[in-house]
């Protein structure tokens, strides 16, 4: 159980103001989440076919050791299944909603949906793949037939990664007591997960490390994409700004031109980007929490035209 501080952050979540306190996002897969569980728990026991209602889900929706039963469809629809309240309250809670609503409200909805979605994929492959060699005992039961592995926990490592990199200075408070750098924290956490692949009991801690895998393999690409994509794009302005305006020879003229208020003047842009930069290397160096309200309203203008 954790808990963080939200003191520095502009875009810091609250029901009286400022970020919606259930972006749509997470308020949708926290609802689906939800859904299929009270649906299981009333109606789980119900047979079809001779077959329990929550037979058929775990075999055909939950995600199935390949040749016992997998489907390509499982490592989308396993993300919307939990073993029980707890499993599901942790995963939705304290994983998707306390670290993914700034995230979410930082990217934008449809960033964050793919992120999600992308880091349970990669976590199901993990999986699929990976567990046959290494966790063999949790895919295939004593009795004979594949066990099925359900839950959102590795796309919620993806989220927490995600949170780790945004915020790295961000206090998280464990239990409500022990104030720890969200940075720390996911690290410890990831190294518990690593310290864990191959023990007893009957948890997919490769599937969360898959998740948390691309989770950070996404983040270094998205920085790298934005580096290149803005540094592209002030190309042009970097052979323009040789020419000066006795070279043209019409210095008193100045030429019409039909501007897009969007778009803005082509200093205003080499003058943004260089505002970006800058804001850039200063996370770097200090980290998120460290800029200022300014500051972080550029980079989020940026990132929404970006995205």
């Amino acid at each position: 159980m954790a808990n963080y501080s939200n003191q520095g952050n502009y875009y810091r979540p609250s029901m009286f103001g400022g970020f919606s306190f259930f972006p749509p996002v997470i308020k949708m897969l926290i609802i689906v989440n939800a859904g299929v569980f009270v649906l299981l728990w009333f109606f789980g026991s119900f047979t079809l076919d001779g077959m329990s209602l929550r037979g058929v889900f775990n075999e055909y929706l939950g995600l199935m050791p390949i040749g016992h039963g997998f489907y390509p469809w499982q490592v989308l629809t396993y993300q919307f299944m939990h073993a029980d309240f707890w499993h599901l309250l942790f995963n939705m809670i304290f994983g998707l909603w306390m670290f993914g609503m700034e995230v979410e409200q930082t990217w934008g909805s449809k960033k964050f949906l793919y992120f999600y979605l992308g880091c349970g994929v990669a976590a199901a492959i993990a999986q699929l793949i990976v567990a046959p060699i290494i966790e063999p005992s949790s895919l295939v039961n004593p009795f004979g037939g594949g066990i099925p592995t359900v839950g959102a926990s590795g796309a919620v490592y993806g989220v927490l990664i995600a949170f780790g990199t945004l915020f790295p200075n961000r206090y998280i408070f464990i239990y409500f007591l022990l104030p720890i750098k969200a940075k720390y924290f996911v690290i410890i956490l990831i190294g518990f997960g690593v310290l864990s692949v191959g023990g007893p009991g009957n948890v997919a801690n490769l599937a969360h490390l898959g998740g948390a895998l691309a989770g950070f393999l996404y983040l270094q690409y998205d920085i790298r994409r934005y580096r290149i994509n803005r540094t592209v794009g002030g190309i042009p302005g970097w052979f323009s700004s040789g020419k000066s305006k006795q070279e043209t020879g019409y210095r008193d003229v100045v030429e019409a031109k039909i501007f897009d208020i969007n778009e803005g003047r082509k200093d205003d842009r080499s003058e943004l980007q260089k505002r970006i930069d800058d804001i850039l290397d200063k996370i770097s160096r200090s980290g998120y929490q460290s800029l200022t309200d300014d500051e972080k309203k550029i980079l989020f203008e940026a990132s929404k035209k970006l995205n």
